[in-house]
């Protein structure tokens, strides 16, 4: 553990600079997966034909392994291999497969009956789904969100095998040097950078459902 902390001390700006790397490259994926995955999601809800195929194809994007994935992103995508475009893209394709039935079950269990009402209300198609169902669906949502992206923190650091810098580059160079140090701190960092986005989702949670605090306190 020593050797991890005295190798932050000797590298601290570098160390510093790939875990900002690693926050955005994890969490970028995970905001353009959602909203990718909404519309989706909204369609597997809506549209009952749909679900199982949609919902399939998902799964089956994320059986790819990441580091094929990466590897095929400069070629279907035209960028270079240590452009870090691809592995925004990349960890996009596995968001959008975790969150795709996590908008989908989220929307399924609006109370009928709300829905109902709103529509009564004359709320259209948009506004109720704005309004009515997301804001039902938050926990829902959130809990995938935080699957999503502690998944991301992790699948990140494959990408260090092709060079791009973030905490897993920490891997590859303890590797290089036979020296556990820096994995040790890649492993820590990752691991706290993983414990710090998932508190700010579950209190971003908290916060967009003051409600459910309300009816606890009852």
């Amino acid at each position: 553990m020593s050797g991890a902390f005295d190798y932050f001390d000797r590298n601290r700006d570098t160390v510093l600079e790939w875990l900002g790397w690693h926050a955005w490259l994890s969490l970028v994926p995970v905001v353009l997966g959602l909203a990718l995955a909404l519309p989706l999601g909204w369609l597997a809800n809506r549209r009952r034909a749909f679900r199982a195929p949609v919902v399939a194809v998902a799964g089956l994007l994320y059986t790819v392994p990441s580091l094929a994935l990466f590897v095929l992103m400069p070629v279907l995508l035209g960028t270079k291999i240590l452009d870090p475009v691809n592995v925004v893209a990349a960890l996009t394709v596995y968001s959008v497969a975790l969150l795709v039935q996590v908008v989908a079950d989220g929307l399924a269990a609006v109370p009928e009956e709300v829905a109902l009402s709103a529509r009564a209300m004359g709320y259209g198609p948009l506004r109720r789904l704005v309004a009515v169902e997301l804001p039902i669906a938050v926990p829902v949502l959130v809990a995938g969100l935080r699957v999503a992206t502690v998944s991301n923190v992790s699948l990140v650091s494959v990408a260090a095998l092709l060079g791009v810098p973030q905490l897993g580059s920490l891997f590859t160079l303890g590797f290089q040097l036979v020296d556990t140090g820096p994995i040790v701190l890649g492993l820590l960092g990752c691991v706290l950078l993983a414990v710090v986005f998932d508190a700010l989702l579950v209190a971003a949670g908290r916060m967009l459902t003051p409600w459910r605090r309300a009816v606890r306190a009852s």
